[in-house]
C-alpha cells in the first residue's frame, strides 16, 4: 500500500529559545575544502538564497569552515528581511588556553564581524581537552556576552553527556539550548545516555553525520563495497565508510539496512532511502534539526529533502528496522568509541 504524504505541512519547525527553525538546517562545512567541489562566491551566495527561498533559512557554519561565514553575511546583508534568516555559528577551541575574557570576546567579535551581525544568532561552543577545566571559565564569559546582547542563545558541539550536564548545572536552567553531535542509523549513540539529559535541561540536539556522507541514500543501494582510499571519495564519506564497515558492521548489513529502507520509503510516495534514514533522526522528540551538508554552488537538493516533511515512521516502521540495527554493532558504539564526540579528543 502506498502512502501520501501530508503536504498539509510543507514545512516543520520547531522552538530553539525565540526562534522558530525549519527542522532541517543548512550545514556550510564543505565549504571548508575544495575536496568537496568549489564555485565562485557569487554562485554560492545565490544558491544560499534558493535555499532560503524555499523554506531553508537556518545555516550552520563555524570559525574554521574557510569562509562560511563570511559567505553567509553577506548573503543575509543583501537579503530582502535579513531576520528571517538564522546563522548559527560555532567558536571551537582544540588546543589548551586558559580562556580570559578579553580571548572569549575577541573569538565572539570575529564572529560577529565575519557574519556581519550585532548579534551571533546561536554559537555553539566546542572545547577539545576536557582535562583542562577552562570550559567552565570560558561558558562563563560566554554567558556574560550574551548578557550584554553580543549572543542570542549558547549551544555547545561535540559535548559528551557527563559535560553537557556538568555545563547546563553549572549556568543554570534555560542556559545552554542545543548541542551538535553525530546522530544516524548507525551512530545511535545519543540514544545510550544524552537523550535523558536532554530531556532534564531542555537541550535540544542539532544533528550531523544523519546520511553518513551520502551512503544512507539510494545511490548506494546494490553498490560494492568501495575502496577506503579510493579518490572518488570525500572526506566525509571515507569516515563514515570506516565506521560502517570497521565499527557498525558490515558492508553487507548495510546493504541489508539500505534494502529494508528502500521498501519503506516505497511505501510513502516519492520519498527516498535519504528521507526515511533524516526521518527516523527527526522523529525522536530531543531532535531538534537534523543538519544537512549542502554544496552550495555544486548541487541542490531542495525538493528532495522537502519530502522528509509531512510523514511519520509507523510502528511497523520502526520495528522492522531496529530489527536489522540489532544485528550492528551500533548498541556498542556508546563503548567502543565513547559517548557523543569521543572521536574528536
Amino acid at each position: 500500500m502506498i502512502m501520501q504524504p501530508d503536504i498539509l505541512s510543507r514545512e516543520e519547525t520547531f522552538l530553539l529559545g525565540e526562534y522558530e527553525l525549519p527542522r532541517l538546517f543548512n550545514g556550510l562545512w564543505q565549504l571548508s575544502s575544495n575536496s568537496w567541489g568549489s564555485a565562485p562566491a557569487a554562485k554560492i551566495r545565490r544558491q544560499m538564497a534558493t535555499y532560503a527561498e524555499n523554506g531553508y533559512t537556518a545555516f550552520d557554519m563555524a570559525d574554521h569552515y574557510g569562509s562560511a561565514e563570511i559567505l553567509f553575511g553577506e548573503f543575509r546583508q543583501n537579503w530582502p528581511h535579513p531576520e528571517e534568516i538564522f546563522g548559527a555559528t560555532k567558536w571551537c577551541v582544540f588546543r589548551t588556553v586558559e580562556p580570559t575574557r578579553a580571548q572569549v570576546e575577541a573569538a565572539v567579535n570575529e564572529r560577529r564581524e565575519r557574519m556581519k551581525s550585532e548579534r551571533v544568532d546561536l554559537l555553539q561552543f566546542h572545547w577539545q581537552d576536557y582535562d583542562h577545566p577552562g570550559y567552565l571559565t570560558a561558558m562563563h564569559h560566554l554567558r556574560d556576552l550574551q548578557r550584554e546582547g553580543k549572543i542570542s542563545l549558547l549551544g555547545l558541539c561535540n559535548f559528551d553527556t557527563i559535560h553537557m550536564d556538568e555545563i547546563c548545572t553549572e549556568l543554570g536552567p534555560g542556559s545552554i539550548v542545543s548541542n551538535q553531535v553525530q546522530f544516524s542509523l548507525i551512530d545511535m549513540r545519543p540514544l545510550s545516555m544524552m537523550a535523558e539529559v536532554c530531556h532534564k535541561h531542555n537541550v535540544k540536539l542539532l544533528t550531523y553525520g544523519t546520511l553518513c556522507g551520502g551512503f544512507l541514500s539510494d545511490s548506494w543501494l546494490g553498490k560494492e563495497e568501495p575502496d577506503l582510499y579510493s579518490g572518488s571519495l570525500t572526506p566525509s564519506q571515507r569516515k563514515y565508510l570506516d565506521m560502517i564497515v570497521k565499527a557498525w558492521g558490515s558492508w553487507s548489513l548495510f546493504q541489508s539496512l539500505l534494502s529494508l529502507l528502500r521498501s519503506i520509503a516505497d511505501k510513502y510516495e516519492g520519498t527516498s532511502i535519504a528521507n526515511i534514514a533524516t526521518r527516523w533522526v527527526l522523529d525522536h522528540s530531543f531532535v531538534g534539526a537534523v543538519i544537512i551538508g549542502v554544496r552550495m554552488g555544486v548541487s541542490e537538493h531542495t525538493d528532495e529533502n522537502r519530502k522528509v516533511y509531512g510523514f511519520r515512521l509507523s510502528a511497523d516502521d520502526r520495528a522492522a528496522i531496529q530489527g536489522v540495527l540489532l544485528q550492528s554493532n551500533g548498541p556498542e558504539l556508546i563503548r567502543t568509541i565513547g559517548d557523543c564526540g569521543a572521536e574528536y579528543r
